[in-house]
């Protein structure tokens, strides 16, 4: 009887295993993926599709309807076929508005980043902690963070920083493709623009330190080579790359040295691999696997616990064949998986890699509780220009007495070309 028992035990204990494996056969890369994401947010770490609807529509979302939008990488359905978990929304607005309006048009952006939350609630969740993101992903809404792109929409000014914080921005990249007054952008390296600060001027530094004590995750795509290595020593949290690829892979300035990577892992920081064809070939053309490429070289040259997904979609006028748009990105993880990847290293650069350096950001803004918030402003000196008034600021020639001597300038030689030509007709 009770070998019966045991034998009726063992068919069962067969048969339920067959019918798991047949359910995921371990090579139905696409059924494994798919499994994998249900369990694991996928966390993208850059979208414009902000920025898409300020170009198309000028932020009039009344007038979009994103469950219909065709002409974008991005829209409900694509979200829901690509399974995403999590989405760092860009508000970026261009390098042309630096001392001029960046700071309105990027509160605009974030603005329009709440009211797509507030427009979709059943597809979105704004979230502005580690916690957010899996409270989102368990009510199976795409959790909705918010990335300031470029350092020049802060207008220097730690105030606006923080308000920034306040508003939900959990990331600001330090540069776009422009220098500030306080730090130097990729393309320096290019050799097409001048450093102005070898990296980082002693503000910069104090900007890394105050998103430090806020708990704002540092972004350093888009920035030098020198700025990456500065704020990987000066950085009491972890940093992130929100969308750069591997620059052994494909050598582009806006890509990572394996040097940097290898510091990235020993601060137990982040690179979301960028799926734009130029920083993945160097070229007009790519395919799905040549992302894997990338992701593959940064697991060889600094591990798993490094990786994460940083498409651009909505950012890129070209993307790799087999990634054309946002519902494409489980193809990727089934390539992952041919390739050898373990489930736990596929999580790992789904999500947890994130998760992990996010919590380790509030572990230390909570570290620093006690610390006050840093009022010193940047050099006067360092940001005059006749945009900008210097109320505040210790000055002869009153509040905005570098405005007032330009435009005196500007008359004079107006004056002096007017009589020259005067006098020469």
């Amino acid at each position: 009887m009770l070998h019966r028992v045991n034998l009726a035990s063992c068919l069962v204990l067969w048969i339920t295993s067959c019918a798991i494996t047949l359910a995921v056969d371990p090579n139905d890369y696409m059924a494994r993926a798919l499994q994998l994401m249900s369990e694991t947010p996928l966390i993208d770490g850059h979208n414009d599709l902000p920025w898409q609807l300020r170009s198309q529509f000028n932020n009039q979302l009344n007038k979009v309807d994103l469950n219909t939008l065709a002409n974008t990488h991005t829209n409900i359905p694509k979200i829901k076929d690509g399974r995403l978990g999590a989405q760092f929304w860009a508000a970026y607005v261009p390098c042309d508005t630096q001392y001029k309006d960046a700071v309105r048009q990027t509160l605009e952006q974030i603005d329009v980043i709440h009211r797509m939350c507030q427009k979709y609630p059943e597809i979105f969740m704004f979230a502005s902690s580690s916690q957010d993101i899996l409270k989102a992903f368990n009510m199976s809404k795409t959790a909705s963070l918010i990335g300031v792109e470029g350092g020049h929409s802060l207008d220097s000014s730690l105030g606006t920083l923080r308000t920034m914080y306040q508003l939900g921005v959990r990331y600001l990249t330090l540069t776009h493709s422009c220098n500030t007054p306080w730090v130097d952008n990729w393309l320096v390296d290019t050799g097409s623009e001048p450093s102005e600060h070898n990296g980082l001027s002693s503000f910069g530094k104090q900007v890394i330190a105050e998103m430090n004590r806020l708990g704002m995750l540092i972004d350093l795509a888009h920035v030098s080579e020198e700025v990456m290595n500065q704020v990987l020593t000066l950085s009491k949290a972890p940093v992130i790359f929100s969308h750069s690829s591997a620059y052994a892979v494909c050598p582009h300035k806006r890509n990572v040295p394996d040097d940097v990577l290898r510091r990235v892992n020993e601060t137990k920081g982040i690179v979301m691999v960028n799926f734009y064809n130029d920083y993945v070939t160097c070229s007009n053309t790519a395919k799905l696997s040549d992302v894997a490429d990338h992701f593959d070289h940064i697991k060889k040259v600094a591990g798993a616990d490094i990786i994460g997904f940083g498409g651009d979609y909505d950012g890129v006028p070209r993307l790799p064949e087999g990634l054309e748009d946002v519902s494409k990105v489980p193809n990727l993880v089934a390539e992952l998986l041919r390739r050898g990847w373990t489930d736990e290293e596929v999580k790992a650069a789904l999500g947890n890699n994130l998760l992990r350096v996010m919590s380790e950001v509030e572990k230390v803004r909570d570290s620093m509780s006690n610390e006050i918030p840093d009022d010193v402003p940047i050099p006067n000196e360092d940001v005059q220009n006749p945009c900008r008034t210097s109320f505040g600021y210790p000055s002869t020639s009153g509040s905005n007495g570098s405005a007032q001597s330009l435009s005196t300038l500007a008359l004079l030689i107006t004056l002096v070309l007017q009589a020259w030509i005067t006098s020469t007709v």
